[in-house]
């Protein structure tokens, strides 16, 4: 039996009360119910439970995940969605600056560091921390400072702790052939189709549109899967992101916030904005508190005479409201970054603190453990990606995202290490559009072109 991942209401349930438990909601009656029902906790890992349920149990799911969103949360004023409240909120909310320029080169070398991080990460996604550390050290490879490989790895030790399915085939060292599909480099893409069509100005519901046109339902995953489905049955934005999505404030708007920050050079409050737009259509909160952090950073880094990483970090939580919960694990992990020289003890601070509540896609865990990675390996492109896959949890979206700040902060794709990019090939697979097989150096020069035409100034009235 087909069992879709992801949208079926009995999986939902159980992520809803992990969500409600989060913001403060009082689910105790709710989760009552479920259980006396025979409802389960969610899937730990996986996107579906291993069983059916029954036709009674699944109606009860639905009513259930209905009346959780009817429950009202204590954060709701200092966790806002609306980005004027977010903004009211911010007192440091960064100042708007004039256009510049972003060098082809410098959006090269984030596009090839996105991916680099990325696949770093791919074949040990969804293995617990014990595993990731213990494959590692087998290879001689720890903390990881080149791709992982399963050579030299005992077999009982690959049992026990196997690698990605999917992943394993093509992002093993020993496998890799040019960039495989990753969800990670599809939105990106995705968000250079949406400023190509509508520019800068674009509404959410035209991020909408790009997806359906662009985007294979089978592509998506937690939240936008939701979003997805909603999107079909008539729901639209920014309901989208709220009806029946315990995952609305997952790590998957942050991973769209690339394009974001790469076309606001040195304008990290219009980053945000623009950020915001597109997150709002399947987040809330603090997902999309998340994609705005990460947008502002990014585009901190992104002209020539950009500051330091810690100077990238602090614009970001300046478009973050300060009494989040987002805002608050990124502090306390920068904190921890800077306390210890152990990257290790650090990882181990940030699980004891964010692994007995949340799930190991959760935004709030996952943006902490960038800020940690870029703030201990002080903006260095391999110490960041080691420090940051090293740490766990979502790996190949973390490796993403920091392999794009350090790319830019590196300034140019030779200042890239080769054993990481040479196994790239310059050469990219999707099931976007028409970019499967594109080179990093056409994506950049892409982004650049439609950088410079958003911000070229509208020509005088004759």
């Amino acid at each position: 039996m087909l069992r879709l991942t992801w949208v079926q209401p009995e999986d939902l349930v159980g992520h809803e009360l992990r969500q409600a438990r989060l913001d403060g909601r009082d689910a105790s009656a709710v989760a009552a119910r479920w259980r006396a029902a025979g409802g389960g906790e969610a899937p730990p890992r996986a996107g579906a439970s291993d069983r059916p349920a029954s036709p009674a149990l699944r109606a009860l799911a639905e009513e259930l995940l209905d009346e959780l969103a009817r429950l009202p949360s204590p954060l709701a004023d200092a966790e806002p969605t609306d980005l004027d409240r977010i903004r009211a909120l911010c007192p440091d909310w960064p100042t708007p600056r004039p256009a510049v320029s972003v060098a082809p080169s410098r959006l090269e070398a984030a596009w090839l560091g996105r991916a680099v991080g990325c696949l770093l990460g791919k074949p040990v996604e969804k293995l617990p921390l014990t595993g990731i550390r213990l494959l590692g050290r087998a290879a001689g490879n720890w903390p990881p400072t080149a791709y992982f490989t399963a050579r030299g790895v005992p077999r009982e030790l690959l049992t026990a702790y196997p690698w990605n399915r999917r992943s394993a085939p093509t992002s093993l060292a020993e496998n890799i052939d040019g960039m495989p599909e990753d969800d990670d480099l599809n939105y990106p893409l995705l968000g250079l189709k949406l400023l190509q069509r509508h520019g800068r100005d674009f509404a959410t519901a035209d991020v909408a549109r790009v997806w359906l046109d662009e985007l294979p339902a089978g592509r998506t995953f937690t939240a936008e899967r939701v979003a997805y489905r909603n999107l079909l049955t008539g729901i639209e934005p920014p309901d989208t992101a709220r009806h029946r999505n315990p995952f609305r404030e997952w790590i998957g708007a942050l991973i769209r916030a690339d394009v974001h920050g790469w076309t606001n050079p040195g304008d990290p409050g219009a980053a945000a904005e623009q950020a915001h737009r597109d997150a709002t259509l399947t987040h809330t909160a603090g997902g999309v508190h998340a994609a705005m952090f990460a947008a502002a950073v990014i585009a901190t880094a992104a002209p020539v005479d950009a500051p330091d990483v810690h100077a990238c970090l602090r614009a970001g939580l300046a478009v973050v409201p300060p009494g989040s919960r987002l805002a608050g694990a990124v502090r306390h992990a920068v904190r921890l970054a800077g306390a210890h020289t152990d990257f290790d003890t650090v990882v181990d601070g940030l699980h004891a603190v964010h692994s007995p509540a949340h799930h190991w896609v959760h935004a709030v865990p996952n943006t902490a453990l960038i800020a940690a990675a870029l703030t201990h390996a002080d903006g260095d492109f391999t110490g960041s990606l080691s420090r940051v896959v090293s740490g766990g949890w979502d790996t190949d979206s973390n490796g993403a995202t920091v392999g794009s700040i350090t790319g830019l902060l590196a300034g140019t794709p030779a200042a890239l290490p080769a054993h990481w990019t040479a196994p790239l090939k310059n050469r990219l697979a999707t099931s976007v559009g028409d970019f499967d097989g594109t080179g990093f150096d056409t994506l950049a020069h892409l982004t650049h072109l439609t950088h410079r035409e958003a911000t070229r100034p509208c020509p005088s009235p004759p």
